[in-house]
């Protein structure tokens, strides 16, 4: 079952991140219920991998454009075990 949930986001923020969701052809709210899915679970999500720009949403941090994506996750699963 869905249910509506009501965030409050920089606008800078909701505007990359709706680019970044168009560009993948995938919605928005899909994209937050994966990560939060990811967050919440032991299990990892196969349907399609969260890049670092997705993941530096929640967290506020800047990340630098030519960072290796799979490295980068690799860190935050080392960093937050």
């Amino acid at each position: 079952m869905d249910t509506k949930l009501t965030l409050k986001l920089n606008q800078e923020v909701i505007e990359k991140a709706k680019a970044y969701a168009s560009t993948r052809k995938m919605s928005l709210s899909r994209i937050v219920e994966a990560y939060l899915q990811s967050l919440t679970s032991n299990e990892i999500e196969e349907e399609f991998e969260i890049s670092a720009f997705v993941k530096s949403i929640a967290t506020g941090n800047k990340i630098p454009l030519d960072i290796d994506e799979k490295e980068y996750a690799d860190a935050l699963l080392e960093k937050y075990k």
